[in-house]
Order: C-alpha cells, then sequence, then structure tokens
C-alpha cells in the first residue's frame, strides 16, 4: 500500500504540530511547514519545510521540494494562521489586511499551488483549518471571525468545482484549543481614553482565558486522521466541546435580537 504524503502549513507549534506528530505515528509520509524551520529547536521526526503562505514563490519552492522527493501530495492540510483582536473602528486597515492575507489568501495560495499534482493523481484533499468563530460575529473579534467564515464558504464552493477530478475539500473548525495562538495574535491596545475599552478589555481577558484553558489539540489531530481515512467524508466537521457547538445550533434557531443579547451576555456588554 503507498504510504499517503500529507502537506501540514503552519506544523511548527499548537494544533498543526499536534497533526503533524499523530498522523507521523500513524505511518503517514508527513511535510510540514513553518517561516523559519532553522528557529525551532525540538525534536521534530517529520520533515519541515520553510513557507511562508504570503509568499507565492516560498510556496513554490516547497511544492517543488515535495514533488521532487515523493512525487505526489496526497492530503494539504491548511493549518497555518493568525489571530486579531479588538473594536473595528480601532483596528488599523493594514492589520486587517495582513490577517486576511494569512488566513484567507494564504490556504487559497496553497490550494493553488497543489491542485495540479491532485489533478494528475485524479485524487487528493485539503482540509481548511477554520474556526467555530467562523460561524458567528463575535464581538471585538470580527475581523477573525471573517477570515474563517470566508474559508469555509469557498471550501464548500471549491469542493463542488473539483468532485469531477476526484479531489475532495473538508472544514474543520476548532474551538477553543490550549495552544500559543494568543501570544501571536494581533490585538489593539488597551486605551484609557477608547470608549470599548471596559467591554474589550473584558472580553480580551476571556478570550485568553478560554485558550488557557482550552482542549487538547490531539483531539482535532485524531479528528483529521478519521477524515483521511474516510472515503466519503463530510464537508464540515466541528471540533468543539458542547456548548460551542450548541453556539451555532442557537444561531441557527433563535431570532437575531435574541441571540444577539445571549451573545453580549456572555460577553458581558
Amino acid at each position: 500500500m503507498t504510504q499517503k504524503v500529507v502537506f501540514i502549513t503552519g506544523a511548527s507549534s499548537g494544533i498543526g504540530l499536534a497533526i503533524a506528530h499523530h498522523l507521523h505515528q500513524k505511518g503517514y509520509k508527513v511535510f510540514g511547514t513553518s517561516r523559519n524551520p532553522e528557529k525551532i529547536k525540538q525534536d521534530i521526526p517529520f520533515t519541515l519545510l520553510s513557507l511562508d503562505v504570503n509568499d507565492t514563490e516560498s510556496i513554490s519552492q516547497a511544492v517543488e521540494t515535495l514533488l521532487k522527493q515523493t512525487g505526489r501530495i496526497d492530503v494539504l492540510i491548511n493549518n497555518a494562521g493568525k489571530g486579531i483582536a479588538g473594536p473595528l473602528e480601532e483596528i488599523p486597515e493594514a492589520e486587517m489586511k495582513a490577517v486576511f492575507d494569512t488566513n484567507f489568501f494564504g490556504p487559497i495560495r496553497m490550494i493553488k499551488a497543489v491542485l495540479p499534482s491532485m489533478r494528475s493523481q485524479k485524487k487528493g484533499l485539503v482540509i481548511n483549518i477554520t474556526s467555530i468563530a467562523g460561524y458567528m460575529g463575535l464581538p471585538f473579534r470580527g475581523v477573525y471571525s471573517a477570515t474563517k467564515g470566508a474559508l469555509a464558504l469557498v471550501t464548500e464552493s471549491i469542493n463542488m468545482e473539483c468532485r469531477q477530478h476526484g479531489i475532495r475539500f473538508v472544514n474543520i473548525a476548532p474551538g477553543d484549543f490550549a495552544t500559543n495562538i494568543a501570544s501571536g495574535r494581533y490585538h489593539v491596545p488597551l486605551q484609557d481614553y477608547s470608549p470599548y475599552r471596559k467591554g474589550y478589555q473584558t472580553s480580551l481577558e476571556m478570550m485568553n482565558t478560554h485558550v488557557d484553558a482550552g482542549g487538547d489539540p490531539s483531539d482535532v489531530a485524531k479528528m483529521v486522521h478519521k477524515i483521511i481515512e474516510n472515503k466519503n467524508p463530510k464537508i464540515n466537521y466541528k471540533a468543539a466541546v458542547f456548548t460551542e457547538k450548541m453556539g451555532i445550533v442557537l444561531k441557527r434557531l433563535l431570532p437575531d435580537n435574541v441571540y444577539e443579547k445571549m451573545l453580549m451576555k456572555h460577553f458581558k456588554l
């Protein structure tokens, strides 16, 4: 049986690292990526390539290197991403564009880079790591929610476009997991003069607390493995606890104003 080749962006930490380790242990040939693999000090049992999802040249070079070594790409996992938080009025436009460039256009660049190879194989799987936040507009996280929601919708579209070529696309929407995403998140500085200070400070503290107390990234890794082994995967999966999943259900069931009041109460606004 041919060993499946898996290509994972953002595999040097957090959920991406957990996925890479788990799939390596399961016998897959794993190629992870990092913007600066030479700075990774921990012992990593899989190949780590240099790649920046915002740099088309680095993407091309990484894909070329991988294909020269293996001749195929069976699974692409778009995991690399960045967070952003703050009152919409106070977030610089440049920062909004930067997050969209990484979270939305980055995966699209990766997809475009691997599709020719997958099409020639007449099969392939792309898993996009989105977010539970992509299902709803959350206060002080609107831009992040927008990037992940946009990626999820594009995934649904391209899944229909590429089905004829034997290529499947899947979204996995994680809830809160114990990763270092908070340390790399852009957030608007708390300013005493800001009209949003009180609500924003409370929401920011809640975000960080939820991440610190979040689930084990290995749970997402196990879900990824099951999806890869599934010959007919669904399009949308949610890697989240019951209350996070229930938030999505309630958004569908409740009137908009009732749901909004529920969220505002949760975030103490």
